[in-house]
């Protein structure tokens, strides 16, 4: 099992408690989960910690930090990231998302680009797809949509040591809390907002780089090419023989990018 010594705080953001960890040093680099909450400590994100200060958030119901009631859309969430950043000085920022949490760090970029330095979108949700569906949570197990996230789980590294071959009670439960809070926030329309394409012009000035497994399953590729369209400048970089998480099924290659692009 991969390790790092992650810091740990409950930081009070209105009338929320947001389970925050904290590790590394250098420059601060945001985290934001997938919509199945977050896997746990990664190869790359031990490599990366080395020289970036890596922030890593527990969305509101999901993993560890409890649910807020009034957060009951995607963009209600980007606000109230948007006000933990703020109130912890940490803007500008860089930022790393992966799908769900692509979709977040689209939403606050759209709403105010000055709270990141760089953005990194991993598979990220949030654009209706131009061609194909967006893979729904909701008609599979969580431990099937796992599989098709990845191209095959039996040759994926850490797979197995992050999501489990055999799921503990204690996974299923957090996975299920995790599908709950998802549908609460993402249901209709499901995992896209319709006007997101149009606000994220106002992301020009902000380097952007967009990754995508050549063959995603869970969102299509063409969600990508959207993103790219969409933000003035921005960089589509796919990556093959990898599915909806490149960065533990191609580390070398994502590691690579995402360090050349945060300099």
């Amino acid at each position: 099992m991969t390790e790092l010594n992650w810091t740990v705080e409950q930081i009070r953001v209105g009338d929320a408690d947001l389970i925050v960890e904290r590790v590394g040093q250098g420059p601060s680099v945001l985290l934001l989960h997938e919509e199945l909450g977050c896997p746990g400590t990664t190869e790359w994100q031990v490599e990366l910690a080395k020289d970036h200060t890596l922030i890593q958030v527990h969305h509101p119901g999901f993993s560890r930090t409890e649910s807020v009631q009034w957060i009951s859309s995607m963009r209600d969430l980007a606000c109230f990231y948007a006000w933990f950043l703020r109130e912890q000085k940490l803007t500008p920022t860089a930022v790393i998302g992966f799908s769900l949490g692509g979709w977040i760090a689209a939403e606050m970029a759209a709403n105010d680009p000055s709270l990141f330095s760089k953005i990194t979108l991993v598979g990220a949700a949030g654009i209706q797809p131009p061609v194909g569906e967006i893979l729904d949570l909701y008609m599979i197990t969580a431990d099937e949509y796992l599989r098709r996230s990845v191209i095959d789980p039996t040759t994926t590294a850490e797979f197995g040591s992050l999501y489990g071959i055999e799921q503990t009670p204690e996974q299923y439960e957090a996975f299920e809390e995790a599908r709950a809070e998802t549908a609460r926030l993402a249901w209709k329309p499901y995992m896209f907002n319709q006007s997101l394409p149009n606000l994220l012009e106002a992301v020009a000035n902000v380097p952007t780089l967009i990754i995508w497994g050549e063959k995603d399953q869970i969102v299509p590729f063409s969600v990508g090419e959207r993103y790219r369209a969409a933000i003035p400048g921005s960089e589509l970089l796919t990556i093959s023989g990898a599915g909806h998480r490149p960065e533990i099924e191609q580390k070398e290659e994502f590691l690579k990018a995402v360090k050349g692009f945060l300099g």
